[in-house]
């Protein structure tokens, strides 16, 4: 993610510091676009049993923690006044790649997403700029994506069985 790995321990002002926060959740939410672009490619190539699988255990919790990222990006832009360039969506893929390789690629996706959020509230930057409601927002994301790479991996190692 590259806002959050331009962070560094410099001095922001107030609007520069809120603009980095916006353009880093922003990325954030590409990354689970293309996580749930990539689930959903992997779900049209399983049988029923593991697709429903696949949809409880992967599926809903990126897409609720999507929800909560552009609801939390949304209102933080909506508060300070501020926009933010959208992150070009990337196609999943083909499904000739696989139902394993398209859940690694959005176990690969989430894990970027997370390492961005946990970047930027590791910079205290989020408190810096003042917001409790875009704190409470980004450690929602974290707590509903946080354990995705366990699940992804049991459900890709019985796949086929």
């Amino acid at each position: 993610m590259r806002a959050a790995a331009t962070l560094t321990s410099m001095a922001f002002t107030a609007a520069e510091g809120s603009q980095h926060l916006l353009d880093t959740v922003a990325e954030t939410i590409g990354e689970l676009e293309y996580a749930l672009a990539c689930l959903s490619e992997a779900y049209e190539v399983l049988d029923e049993y593991s697709g429903d699988r696949l949809e409880q255990e992967l599926f809903r919790p990126v897409q609720l923690a999507l929800g909560r990222a552009k609801r939390t990006h949304a209102e933080f832009s909506a508060r300070r006044g501020l926009t933010s360039a959208a992150v070009d969506a990337r196609p999943p893929g083909a499904p000739s790649a696989g139902a394993k390789a398209l859940v690694e690629r959005a176990v690969d996706a989430v894990a970027a997403a997370e390492r961005g959020l946990a970047t930027l509230q590791d910079s205290m930057l989020p408190v810096e700029v003042g917001d409790p409601q875009l704190r409470a927002g980004l450690a929602a994301v974290r707590e509903l994506i946080g354990g995705l790479r366990a699940q992804a991996r049991e459900l890709v190692r019985t796949l086929g069985r």
